[in-house]
């Protein structure tokens, strides 16, 4: 089963392998550790989105790292890479999924993946026995509630509506409502993307978030910011802004098979302290899957 599940990461890892850290693993394969072997690898951690920052931490601890042990060989270095990457994510919780109902918001910019996403999280709550209602709060574009009852229809999840141009916080208030009264376990609400510069935009957004505490004291329970892994270190930008706006719990990595910033992953929990708690494999439902550290280094790293 395990052995599954680095394949299926390796194999959806190719492209962020190829751009990055694929050259890094071929760079360390077989020779001896001398000054320019840190500047090189320097340059390749940046080209593959670690950022300035986090690039020079790594750095500073392989050093040290090679220098306590003795370290000559660049394959040994490769190994202690792999390590220290690995220690730079966090295993999330487990989502406490114990109020009745759950409210878990989805946010993030537009062309984030975040309304597949919804339907998508869905679908992995509801195989783990979970009564799930979507509620369709992206009142500002038609397609994306055609776009979420489409989903729901084809995965046989509920879903609540509005019309478009309605208010988006009815739409929420109506969804809890109803999962109150159905008894439904978790309401994912799918929200209007934003982008994270217009001010107005995302004041509504807050506005929705205090709705949702009126409808059901306490909610949302989650705050789940959905970011577009080909966006690399934008998405730090994108992820600041809408921590400032709404309290985020934990990041949703969406089409991480097709980016070539998979580095951002590291920056993401060094600089803003969010747990990774999914990443989008591939475009079928069950290609969200729960973010494994381990699978994510080896499939980036491994030739």
């Amino acid at each position: 089963m395990a052995e599954n599940i680095f394949s299926k990461w390796k194999e959806s890892l190719e492209r962020t392998r190829k751009a990055g850290f694929g050259r890094i693993a071929t760079f360390l394969g077989a020779s001896e550790i001398n000054s320019d072997t840190w500047d090189d690898l320097e340059a390749l951690l940046i080209q593959s989105d670690l950022g300035i920052e986090t690039t020079n931490s790594v750095l500073e601890n392989l050093k040290k790292a090679v220098l306590a042990e003795g370290v000559t060989q660049s394959t040994v270095l490769l190994k202690l890479l792999k390590t220290e990457l690995i220690s730079r994510l966090t295993s999330p919780a487990e989502m406490d999924l114990s109020h009745q109902p759950t409210v878990i918001f989805l946010v993030g910019v537009n062309g984030s993946g975040k309304t597949t996403t919804a339907a998508k999280l869905g679908r992995l709550f509801s195989l783990s026995g979970k009564k799930v209602l979507l509620a369709a709060a992206d009142t500002y574009r038609a397609a994306a509630i055609d776009q979420l009852q489409v989903w729901a229809d084809r995965l046989g999840l509920p879903i609540i509506a509005g019309q478009p141009d309605s208010d988006p916080g009815a739409v929420a208030f109506d969804a809890i409502q109803s999962a109150l009264a159905r008894k439904f376990d978790v309401v994912l609400v799918d929200t209007a993307g934003r982008l994270h510069t217009r001010y107005n935009l995302m004041e509504e957004l807050k506005k929705v978030h205090r709705v949702v505490g009126k409808a059901l004291p306490g909610a949302p329970h989650l705050v789940l910011l959905v970011l577009d892994a080909t966006t690399g270190q934008n998405a730090l930008l994108q992820a600041k802004a809408f921590q400032a706006a709404v309290q985020v719990n934990g990041v949703i990595l969406a089409k991480l098979d097709s980016s070539a910033h998979g580095g951002m992953a590291f920056a993401i929990q060094k600089e803003l302290g969010l747990p990774i708690y999914f990443a989008g494999l591939g475009e079928k439902p069950e290609d969200l899957t729960p973010f494994d550290r381990v699978a994510f280094v080896e499939g980036i790293l491994n030739q």
